[in-house]
Formats: structure tokens, C-alpha cells, sequence
């Protein structure tokens, strides 16, 4: 790390972001400059990001600055604060000097699919060689370095003209001009990531940046009102990356209804705030977006808007309304409060849509009376890629031929339950399912329920692992806890009781089977389903 010159209490000014000197991660924003009483000299009162300080602002009850919990601000001598270093220093910091294996094994680059990416020139070889040619730069990341000014812009783009992809997360820059200078100077640059910077609220005034195709700003404090300004300040933009701003509404500036953005296919809003899916239909005529991820915000219901509620958000405004999320393919809702069949159902109807996660939800949380991973594939007319694991064909039509032999064993004591069943009818007819209809007399179920299953037994339990595989044939109207009762039979345990899961196809993880009432019909295990035997804690 470079050294600093001491600073003088002029070098800090009100709003400042700053890091500790000792340590470029430890980010905090200036509260304060001045004298604290008992306490000879100037101070800096620093509201640090982490939250980790002494007090709220306030020593021995007088108050300097608010900071923004009991325990994140602190005083600090200015030797031990360092305003920052520009871009240019930390390029040359970085890429110039001997570098560390901690150093190489950090690099990486911004990928389309926002994931950390290993720089092309990583090696110590090539860092002191090739490297060493700046023009040659293609990705620089320079990840909490202290970055807060670019330093002299005609430098930058004689230093490395070929610069495409630029990592600058955990950095002290706040001003969008910087971000602006910095992009200007750089012709070639399409990605930045912004994450862990606190932006200030003014993006207004810029020139525009045609360049730029992805844009991460996870965790800067933006808001949506920010977000429409980015708008006209990126025209190109491919892929916006917002996680952790703690957005609660979508508000746009000059209608109901997000507009513009004309290139925008990937959305990510993962980690906010956003409890009502209201505010999400507001980005539905986003033409392009094919990606909207939405994992763990507080969403409990979903729906596929029709033109009547589209009208209402466009306030009738045009009379020519497109399809709603016309390209929309993949939707990420993994971490949410959804527990209702209607959100699964409601699936159906975006056209485009084939990939979808709905992990971490009630609705998918057997464990909470969610329905297993087959039920929701065959629920789900369109699905490809469920909770990141593909769809095969095969699993497909099993999920679908024991999806439709547990509802034909539910309707037998409910017939009013098609209801709740819409693709019932459709499935039943394509796999052509004869013969067990569910009737007023007892033929039908009495002969389904007396067929035999083929379910294969694992032991998996630490003091039972050792058990050989079993294959048993079991009556279909096994209970779960009957199927316990013969597990230690079958697999001679004494004075250890078994807990069962349901390990299926494409699912990452097995099933809890704790319905003790419950049949193999009920939980869908068909033929060949594989149940786990594991031990109690």
C-alpha cells in the first residue's frame, strides 16, 4: 500500500468519503471536522460503513454529528485517515509494482452474468511483463484501493486506451462526474462495477456514455429516481446490476410506467425491499428484458397482468398497449414470502418465460407444507430450468405422470379439488391415463391404491451408512410413518430412529418426509423414487 503524507484537517471536508489509513476496506463517510472537548487537537468524526465505531456521534453528552447507529462513529486523527488515491495511482498500484499471490488470486473481472471472472493476464510472469504495457490492458480490477478522484483525464486514455471491463467496487468515489471522466477517457470501456461505493444523488448534467453496457451498482445508495436518470446517461445499457440498494417502489419520473431502457435485457433487484407486485408491473413493457432477477425481497403474491391493468398503470394514456414482459425468459423469486398456488399457476402465462426459481419460498418449502419439486414442474407448463437445475424431458413426464396419480388419489375423497388443478385435464389426456378415473363406487382408487411401488431405500445416517441399497415394492397407500416402522425392519435398526427424505431429480436438495399420515400416493413417490434413511438428531 502507498504511503500518505500526513493530512491536515483541510484535507477532510463534510460528506467526504474516507478510509481508515491501516486499512482500505474500512470505508466511512466524514461527519465531522474539528475539536472535541478534553481532547487536545482536531478530530475527524467518521461514520464508518461497517458500523463498527465507538458512539453515535456524541462523547460525554455533547453531541458533534448523528451517525447512523449507536455504535458507528468515531473520532480520528487525521495521520490516521487517508482521503484516497486517484485512479491512475492505483492503476499503476496495482498493475506496475510487484504483486502478492493474495493479489493474483484476487483478480477478475466483471462477467455478463455479473460473477467474478479470473483477469485474462493473471500470472506473475505476465504481470510483470505483458502487464507492464498498460495499452495492453483489457480488464483492470482494483477492488478497494482507495480510489476517490480519476487524476489527470488525458493520462487516462494514453495510459490504457484498450481498457474494456473495469472493477472499481469498494472504492471512495461518489461523484458521478468522476465515474463520468473516467468512462469519457476510455472509448473501449463497456462493463464498470460501482458495488460498495456510497453515489451521490445528482447524476444530472453528464454527457452520455454510449459505451457502457453493464453497469453494477449493488449497495451505492441509489434509488429508483437515480435509476431514471441513468436512463438518458446510458442509453446502451445491456445489463444493470442494483442488489442491496434496499428499493422498495419502482417510481418513474415522466409516467406510471418504466419506459425507455430500449436495450436493457438483464434487471437485477436482488436483496431490496420490494414487498407488492404492483411495483414490479411497472417495469412490464421493458421490450427487451429477457432477465429479471428478484431473489430474496419481500414478495408474497405474483400475477400475469392483463391489458385492463396495464391500462390502469398507463393511466390510459396509450391505446396501443404491448404485451406485458413480451421477452421476458428468465424470472429469479428464490427467497420470497410466496405460499399461494395462484403465483406458481400465474407462470403460465408470461410467454416467453422457461427459467424460473422459486426456491427458499413457502410455496416450494416442503418442509412448511410447500409442494416438491414435481409437482411445480408439471404445474408449470413451460419450464426449462427450475431453481437453476435443468428440466429434462424424462423428468418431465414423470413429474407429469405422478403429478396427474396424485390428484386422481385426492379427488376420489374431494372431487371439488380440479379446481386447484387447472393442467389436471390436459395432463391426464396426453399421457393418455385411462382406466383409474376416480368414481362414485370403489373399483377405480381401490385398484390403484392396491398397485405396488418400486422405491428404492438409501441409508445415508452416519452410524447406518453402511447398509446396502434396498429395492422393495410398497402398496401405494403406505404411510410415511408405516414406511419408518419397516425402514427399521428392513434395515435392522435398533434404538435408532429413521427420518426420511425424498430425493428427486434435478433437485439440489432431498425432501423432509414428516407427514407421518401421509401416503407415497400423497407425496408423489412413483416408481423408482429414491427415499433416503437417515437418523434422528
Amino acid at each position: 500500500m502507498q504511503e500518505s503524507a500526513e493530512s491536515s484537517p483541510d484535507s477532510f471536508k463534510l460528506g467526504q468519503r474516507v478510509h481508515s489509513e491501516s486499512d482500505p476496506s474500512r470505508i466511512g463517510t466524514v461527519r465531522y471536522v474539528g475539536p472535541v472537548q478534553g481532547y487536545s487537537g482536531m478530530w475527524v468524526g467518521v461514520d464508518w460503513d461497517n458500523g463498527e465505531g465507538k458512539h453515535d456521534g456524541s462523547v460525554n453528552g455533547v453531541r458533534y454529528f448523528q451517525a447512523k447507529s449507536e455504535r458507528s462513529g468515531s473520532f480520528v486523527r487525521t495521520q490516521n485517515l487517508s482521503p484516497g488515491i486517484s485512479f491512475l495511482e492505483a492503476l499503476h498500484i496495482r498493475y506496475k509494482g510487484e504483486s502478492t499471490k493474495e493479489e493474483e488470486d484476487e483478480m477478475y473481472v466483471l462477467s455478463a452474468s455479473n460473477k467474478r471472472v479470473s483477469v485474462e493476464l493473471v500470472g506473475k510472469e505476465k504481470i510483470q511483463d505483458k502487464l507492464s504495457r498498460f495499452e495492453e490492458l483489457k480488464g483492470a480490477s482494483l477492488p478497494y484501493l482507495g480510489v476517490s478522484t480519476p487524476g489527470n483525464p488525458s493520462d487516462i486514455s494514453s495510459l490504457v486506451p484498450n481498457l474494456k471491463e473495469l472493477d472499481l467496487t469498494g472504492n471512495l468515489i461518489s461523484e458521478w462526474k468522476d465515474v463520468s471522466t473516467i468512462c469519457e477517457q476510455l472509448p473501449a470501456l463497456t462493463a464498470v462495477n460501482l458495488s460498495d461505493n456510497l453515489m451521490s444523488q445528482n447524476i444530472t448534467g453528464l454527457l452520455q456514455l454510449k459505451n457502457i453496457r453493464i453497469l453494477v451498482l449493488n449497495n451505492t445508495g441509489i434509488n429508483w429516481t437515480q435509476v431514471e436518470e441513468l436512463n438518458h446517461l446510458l442509453p446502451m445499457i445491456e445489463e444493470l446490476h442494483l442488489m442491496r440498494n434496499g428499493i422498495s417502489r419502482i417510481m418513474p419520473t415522466s409516467s406510471s410506467i418504466v419506459q425507455g431502457f430500449g436495450s436493457l435485457r438483464l434487471l437485477n433487484l436482488e436483496n431490496n425491499s420490494i414487498a407488492e407486485w404492483n411495483e414490479i408491473l411497472k417495469l412490464s413493457l421493458l421490450r427487451s428484458l429477457e432477465q429479471l432477477h428478484l431473489n430474496k425481497n419481500n414478495l408474497k403474491h405474483i400475477f400475469y397482468p392483463d391489458a385492463d391493468t396495464i391500462q390502469k398503470l398507463l393511466s390510459g394514456s396509450e391505446s396501443n398497449v404491448k404485451m406485458p414482459f413480451q421477452n421476458l425468459h428468465c424470472l429469479l423469486l428464490g427467497g420470497n414470502n410466496i405460499e399461494d398456488l395462484a403465483s406458481v399457476d400465474s407462470l403460465n402465462s408470461f410467454p416467453k418465460l422457461v427459467d424460473i426459481r422459486l426456491s427458499e419460498n413457502p410455496i416450494a418449502d416442503t418442509g412448511r407444507s410447500g409442494i416438491p419439486r414435481f409437482v411445480l414442474i408439471a404445474r408449470l407448463s413451460k419450464v426449462e430450468i427450475l431453481n437453476g437445475s435443468e428440466v429434462s424431458l424424462r423428468e418431465r413426464k414423470d413429474s407429469e405422470i405422478r403429478y396427474v396419480r396424485l390428484v386422481m388419489s385426492k379427488l376420489h375423497d374431494n372431487p371439488d379439488e380440479i379446481k386447484e388443478h387447472p393442467r389436471f385435464a390436459e395432463l391426464k389426456a396426453f399421457h393418455g391415463i385411462e382406466g383409474e378415473r376416480p368414481s362414485v363406487g370403489t373399483s377405480g382408487p381401490q385398484k390403484m391404491a392396491s398397485g405396488l411401488l418400486s422405491v428404492n431405500l438409501k441409508c445415508v445416517g452416519a452410524s447406518i451408512c453402511e447398509k446396502p441399497l434396498l429395492t422393495k415394492k410398497l402398496p401405494a397407500t403406505t404411510t410415511v410413518g408405516k414406511l419408518k416402522i419397516l425402514c427399521e425392519s428392513f434395515f435392522k435398526l435398533k434404538s435408532i430412529k429413521p427420518k426420511l427424505f425424498l430425493q428427486e431429480e434435478g433437485s439440489p436438495l432431498p425432501s423432509l418426509l414428516d407427514d407421518e399420515m401421509a401416503t407415497l400416493t400423497d407425496i408423489g413417490i412413483g416408481n423408482e423414487s429414491t427415499i433416503l434413511v437417515d437418523e434422528e438428531s
